[in-house]
């Protein structure tokens, strides 16, 4: 860190009155900067350019490292962040070219052309930077919050900077809305409508750049990619709305960054972008865990109740089919449909049987499973003794409108009614209530 920075660190904390006050303006700039990554974040990860946003990070370092090495030469302050984002933003779009003549000349996969960019300019900024830590400016001059940032270490002037520019994509972002999401989802129609994906694409290309190369000194360049892929990630375990996705990806940016920026402020060896991207992937695993629909909880519950479906469905058949040849009911089944009171004790010593309620139920599941039996004989060319075991896999489908289209193609190729109850295509055991 170098003399600037302590001495406004220094100000802020005299100011303030202790650590809280050196969380301005560094850290609501990483909060709108976390927020801006959300929002560009989820676009970059709809148009599949997530690795593309780790090329231009990883490509930005040497363009830092020469210029400030350009800006000593020329008697500049090589420490001015607008010298050394230009810098980035210069090199990570020739990263980004190169790649591109790689894919392109080189009849290379683009994953794999990003690849090599990559790594070769991580190893090229890597050499730059032991090149400026030589030169006669003296030390490393600060660059080393490049690699995995330092948000207290930003100055006002660059929090404006930073905040400015994250905030001005987020409004591009909101402008062109319904552009970019043509862009995303379905390009062919977006150029055959007038929109231009050629150009829109540069465009979510330019925001992807900007805000990669303004994260730089908030969270890193190794890291930066993070922030731009997790929240993303977190939103589409919620919803499945692009307008929602991209709000809840941008709350969950700027939380994230102000928790891990916060965090680093007080703890002086904590750096920036791990504390950022560990709070970021706190909320992943949250809703990977817990998020209603798409969550492992959610999913568990989900297959419990369906397997518990498919067994009570199962008892009402057999209970069925064996009332339906004057045999008892099987006991094991007789248990299940007991828990929820669709048997009793037939007056005169007749046995169990099913309840009206019951009764309709069973007819329900048998009347499904009658018709893909029939299905699969008629159309499928399966044997009748062998369609018991495939209905079941499918029979406790219960969308209406597919049991009417089954119901009209059978009786389309019967050629006439399906009973309300239809008969089984096959024998039936009537003490298994199987064939």
């Amino acid at each position: 860190m170098n003399v600037a920075m302590l001495q406004f660190d220094a100000a802020a904390a005299s100011a303030g009155g202790g650590w809280l006050a050196g969380l301005w303006p560094s850290v609501p700039a990483a909060m709108v900067l976390g927020a801006a990554c959300g929002v560009v974040g989820t676009l970059a990860v709809l148009r599949q350019r997530a690795l593309m946003a780790d090329t231009l990070a990883h490509a930005a370092l040497p363009g830092v490292a020469a210029a400030f090495l350009i800006a000593a030469a020329m008697g500049m302050d090589g420490r001015s962040l607008p010298v050394l984002l230009a810098g980035a933003t210069i090199s990570g779009v020739l990263g980004i070219g190169l790649a591109h003549v790689l894919q392109r000349h080189g009849k290379l996969r683009d994953d794999a052309a990003m690849a090599a960019v990559l790594g070769a300019s991580f190893g090229l900024g890597t050499v730059l930077l032991s090149v400026v830590q030589r030169s006669p400016a003296g030390g490393q001059a600060g660059l080393a919050r490049f690699l995995f940032g330092q948000t207290a270490a930003i100055r006002s002037d660059d929090a404006v900077l930073i905040a400015g520019v994250a905030g001005a994509c987020v409004l591009v972002v909101a402008a062109l809305y319904k552009e970019l999401r043509l862009l995303c989802f379905d390009a062919a129609f977006c150029a055959a409508i007038g929109r231009k994906p050629g150009l829109l694409d540069v465009l979510l290309l330019t925001m992807l750049t900007l805000v990669t190369v303004v994260g730089l000194q908030a969270v890193g360049l190794v890291l930066i990619v993070a922030m731009l892929i997790i929240p993303s990630l977190t939103a589409r375990f919620l919803t499945d709305r692009l307008w929602l996705m991209m709000i809840i990806a941008g709350v969950v940016g700027a939380v994230s960054a102000g928790v891990g920026g916060a965090a680093s402020a007080h703890m002086a060896k904590l750096p920036a972008g791990p504390a950022i991207v560990s709070a970021a992937a706190v909320c992943l695993a949250l809703a990977a865990v817990f998020a209603p629909g798409k969550g492992v909880v959610s999913r568990w519950v989900r297959r419990v109740r369906a397997t518990r479906q498919t067994i009570f469905e199962h008892a009402l058949r057999r209970c069925y089919e064996a009332a339906e040849h004057g045999q008892p009911l099987p006991q094991r089944h007789t248990r299940v449909l007991a828990r929820r009171g669709l048997v009793l004790d037939a007056a005169g010593g007749e046995g169990v049987r099913l309840t009206p309620e019951g009764l309709a139920l069973a007819e329900q599941v048998i009347t499904r499973h009658r018709l893909w039996e029939a299905y699969l004989v008629t159309f499928g060319s399966q044997a009748p003794e062998h369609a018991d075991d495939p209905a079941d896999l499918i029979e406790h489908l219960r969308d209406p409108v597919l049991i009417r289209e089954l119901e009209a193609a059978v009786r389309e190729r019967s050629g006439g009614a399906v009973p309300a109850v239809p008969q089984s295509p096959h024998a039936l055991d009537a003490g298994r209530g199987r064939a």
